[in-house]
């Protein structure tokens, strides 16, 4: 027999919960299998399988990740960092969980040398052994405090990069407010980002360094020294063309990127191969077919 006991009558109730669906999907279960008990105790009554054994230690694990897991993220925001907005800490969830799926290598680079999916099974693991009971707040608070402190360095990767996207957002802003209302110098531009950057007027005459930098508002540089792009973001924000049409192969790189958030609507997205056949079939580009 296993028997858990928890001060939480509501997680005592989830995890029976989750338990008795597992265990009533694959046929395991009756009255004799599980209980319930005074609203705190889940007991199993399972058969010296390894295979019913694993049932309980998965369906463990997935009570811990789904239902408890944010709940110590939460925790460490507002105890260690005092986010007590759940706007925020939704926010910064997202991100936690980005990296905990896989989804963002330049992030889990900071936590490489930690495991928190593997941590847990092995605490599950040493957990749970035939016939016993536990306390699952007396394993969560000694059991899991070498986990708890990876997932504080979960929270604070998460915090800065959180910060430096809020930061991010706060300069794309500004930057289209400066662009809001500016008169467009040329009505169309052509980027091709193909070994530089190449700007072209729209008869597809390449525009050279000198002239674009005669365009740039000098006034933008200095308000923003060190966030501004002098070679694209600058002349664009200038010229602030009704439309740019951007060419590249990689519309994920940070550049692109940036230009997206910045100029959305003015913006179309093609190819470099379909920047030169745009150019090639342009009826006035003749003298500049490539």
């Amino acid at each position: 027999m296993i028997e858990i006991i928890f001060q939480s009558s509501a997680d005592a109730r989830n995890f029976y919960e989750h338990l008795h669906e597992r265990l009533l999907s694959s046929n395991q279960t009756d009255n004799k299998t599980l209980q319930f008990e005074g609203q705190h105790i889940v007991k199993i009554f399972i058969e010296n399988s390894l295979k019913d054994l694993e049932s309980v230690k998965e369906v463990f694990y997935q009570f811990i990740v789904n239902r408890k897991q944010d709940d110590w993220f939460r925790r460490i925001l507002i105890e260690n960092y005092y986010y007590e907005d759940e706007g925020e800490q939704q926010q910064i969830l997202e991100i936690i969980h980005s990296i905990l799926e896989g989804n963002r290598e330049d992030l889990a680079a900071f936590v490489s040398d930690l495991d928190v999916k593997e941590s847990l099974k092995s605490a599950i693991d040493q957990l749970f052994q035939n016939n016993i009971s536990f306390s699952f707040d007396s394993f969560v608070k000694f059991r899991m405090r070498p986990l708890m402190d990876q997932m504080a360095k979960y929270v604070e990767v998460s915090i800065d990069e959180y910060k430096m996207e809020q930061e991010y957002q706060m300069f794309i802003q500004t930057l289209r407010d400066f662009l809001s209302g500016r008169q467009a110098k040329l009505n169309t531009i052509h980027v091709l980002m193909d070994e530089g950057i190449h700007f072209y007027d729209e008869q597809f005459y390449e525009i050279k360094r000198v002239e674009l930098l005669r365009m740039i508002d000098r006034k933008l540089l200095s308000n923003h020294p060190v966030y501004v792009d002098s070679v694209t973001i600058a002349p664009l924000l200038s010229i602030a063309p009704a439309c740019i049409y951007l060419y590249s192969d990689d519309y994920e790189q940070p550049l692109v990127r940036t230009i997206r958030n910045i100029f959305e609507e003015r913006l179309v997205l093609d190819s470099i191969s379909g920047f030169y056949e745009n150019k090639r079939t342009y009826p006035y580009a003749a003298d500049e077919k490539m």
